[in-house]
């Protein structure tokens, strides 16, 4: 059985990404899936003075073993006007102090969705070029647009979306073999 973490870049309660994640890890069967919640790790915000002062919080220390440990991500970001959440952003910060390929070249499937017809493109596109030079193996990557109108009762309901979305996350299976 392999330990997959999922997450969500996002630490809104509602967060239509934690959804996604939570749909798509519904899909893992056979494998110990870890739900990491950002809300859980209340950071101070990346620093070099910080760091040089106090050192790296432990929090930082415990997600890094959680993620040391995982075998694949499933990952779904949130968009906040084109890029990432400032709480998911703070968090890679930390992470890559520990250590700078803290995905550990596991295998990734990389989502994100929003309410506009774009569902994170740009955020999306933006780790498909960032994740790589932080040891991310990016299997798959998937976007779903119009979140509100694609995704209700917990499950995608666009049939075209739901298909590309077993696909891909089928693929992410297959890769972490």
């Amino acid at each position: 059985m392999k330990k997959i973490v999922a997450l969500a870049g996002s630490n809104s309660k509602e967060s239509i990404n934690k959804k996604l994640v939570i749909y798509t890890s519904q899909m893992l069967d056979g494998h110990e899936v870890i739900q990491v919640n950002l809300n859980d790790f209340e950071l101070p915000i990346y620093g070099v003075d910080y760091e040089s002062e106090r050192g790296i919080p432990a929090q930082v220390r415990e997600l890094s073993k959680v993620i040391e440990m995982a075998d694949g991500f499933v990952i779904s970001l949130a968009e906040h006007n084109g890029s990432y959440s400032a709480v998911f952003k703070n968090i890679i910060d930390w992470l890559s102090r520990i250590n700078t390929e803290f995905w550990n070249q596991k295998p990734m499937l990389l989502m994100a969705t929003s309410p506009g017809t774009r569902g994170g493109a740009t955020v999306l596109q933006s780790a498909l070029g960032s994740f790589p030079f932080l040891g991310a193996d990016i299997i798959e990557s998937f976007t779903l647009p119009s979140f509100y109108q694609t995704f209700s009762d917990g499950r995608i309901v666009d049939h075209s979306f739901r298909e590309e979305h077993e696909n891909k996350v089928a693929s992410f299976l297959q890769a972490i073999k």
